[in-house]
C-alpha cells in the first residue's frame, strides 16, 4: 500500500470514530503517556488538535504538563514553504484557526527547535518500526531534522502500528516512541 492509499484508509478510519470514541482514546493514551519516563526534561511540543479532523485531543496532554510546571512549545504553519515556527505557551499566548483549522498561536516568544526535549508528533499512521505517515506536506520532518538528534519523537494514534513498512524518503524522520490506547510501541 502507497502512503497516498494508507492516508485514505486511516482518513477513512478516523472518520468512521464518534466523537465519544475520540475522547475516550485520547483519554487512554493520556494515561498510557504519563506512564512513560519522559516527564523529567524542559521543553515539549505539543500539536494542538485539529477537531474537525478528529485528531487525538491534546487538551489532556496539555494540562499534565500544566500541572507539572513544564515548559509548553507550540507551532504557526507556514504554507508557502511548508515550514513552522514554535511559540512558548503561556496565559497570555491567543490561539486562533488558520484557513485549514487549525489552532495556532498569535503572538508569543519564539522558541529555537533545539531547545526541544520531547516533541509530540500527529499522525495518521505508523508502522512498527517508527516510521509514519501524516498528511503529506512534510512540516513535521522539516521540524524534527532542525531539532537535537536525541529528542525525543512521541507519535500518538488512536490505531496500532501497521505491520509492513511504510514507504519513506531519506528525510522523513521516524519515531522514538508511539502511544496507542492500547500499546506503547519504543522504536
Amino acid at each position: 500500500m502507497d502512503k497516498k492509499e494508507l492516508r485514505q484508509k486511516y482518513r477513512s478510519m478516523r472518520q468512521a470514530l464518534t466523537l465519544e470514541d475520540v475522547e475516550e482514546k485520547s483519554l487512554a493514551i493520556a494515561n498510557n503517556l504519563l506512564k512513560l519516563p519522559i516527564w523529567d526534561k524542559t521543553y515539549y511540543h505539543v500539536f494542538l488538535t485539529i477537531e474537525e479532523q478528529k485528531e487525538v485531543h491534546t487538551d489532556l496532554l496539555l494540562h499534565i504538563l500544566s500541572g507539572k510546571d513544564k515548559e509548553i512549545v507550540v507551532s504557526k504553519s507556514e504554507f508557502s514553504d511548508y515550514s513552522m515556527k514554535h511559540y512558548l505557551l503561556t496565559d497570555n499566548t491567543r490561539l486562533v484557526k488558520n484557513q485549514y483549522g487549525i489552532p495556532e498561536p498569535a503572538n508569543g516568544l519564539e522558541v529555537p527547535p533545539q531547545m526541544l526535549d520531547v516533541v509530540f508528533v500527529p499522525m495518521l499512521a505508523f508502522d512498527i518500526y517508527g516510521n509514519r505517515a501524516g498528511y503529506g506536506k512534510g512540516f513535521y520532518d522539516r521540524f524534527l531534522s532542525q531539532c537535537r538528534k536525541d529528542v525525543l519523537k512521541v507519535g500518538l494514534s488512536f490505531f496500532e502500528a501497521e505491520q509492513k513498512t511504510i514507504p519513506n524518503n531519506p528525510t522523513d524522520i521516524p519515531l522514538s516512541i508511539c502511544v496507542t490506547p492500547d500499546k506503547t510501541y519504543q522504536f
